[in-house]
């Protein structure tokens, strides 16, 4: 069965509650960070199959840089933040005042600075679930990675050592002044981890 199934007919509204005000707690904590206001547009909610993750970010063998991490708690799963070298480049000029060559080869002030902020989104829309779910759930320490999106979707899955089938999307575009850079937040909870959500969030959970 899709263990998302039940979100599809009755809760999605929920799920795009979650994705909102993770939104405004990223914004306002970016915003700390930066020194400046940043804001972030109503994100798009999706529910889709893990097969599908790397076919949103533009195929198996598009080249992404992505902020992944272990979720651990009542609720364990893994992240993924996914960006594109052009949006990574451009989030980092424009919404982090970092300049970068336009070759868009990223330095170690780079990669911490962009493992910084994918750390900051992945506890601001975990913070926002878990006030929903009621349930305790936080990241590990994040790793960033640079490879083709299958390749990081593969090493996910080694280095948790599984992997549930479903994946709630939540497309995240920052905002600052005129400039809009896109991200792509993927949130795996495993198996076990589903009639948790479900019981939590008042959706029946039918596990034939």
């Amino acid at each position: 069965m899709e263990l998302f199934k039940n979100f599809k007919d009755f809760k999605m509204d929920v799920l795009k509650e979650v994705g909102n005000i993770g939104a405004g707690h990223a914004a306002t904590a970016l915003s700390q960070l930066v020194g400046k206001p940043i804001d972030m547009a109503v994100p798009k909610v999706q529910l889709l199959n893990f097969e599908e993750i790397a076919e949103k970010v533009g195929g198996a063998e598009e080249l992404v840089y992505a902020v992944f991490l272990r979720v651990e708690g009542e609720a364990p799963g893994n992240l993924f933040f996914i960006l594109t070298p052009e949006a990574a480049v451009s989030l980092l000029n424009r919404i982090a005042g970092i300049e970068v060559s336009s070759e868009g080869m990223l330095g170690e002030m780079e990669m911490s600075a962009l493992n910084e902020i994918g750390n900051i989104l992945a506890g601001s829309y975990l913070s926002s679930l878990a006030d929903f779910t009621q349930l305790s759930m936080f990241p590990t320490v994040p790793a960033l990675a640079m490879d083709m999106a299958g390749a990081i979707l593969a090493y996910g899955l080694l280095q948790f050592g599984q992997m549930g089938d479903d994946a709630l999307l939540i497309d995240t575009t920052f905002m600052e002044g005129n400039d809009e850079i896109e991200g792509q937040f993927f949130l795996i909870p495993d198996p076990e981890s589903f009639p948790k959500i479900f019981k939590s969030l008042g959706v029946p959970f039918d596990n034939d």
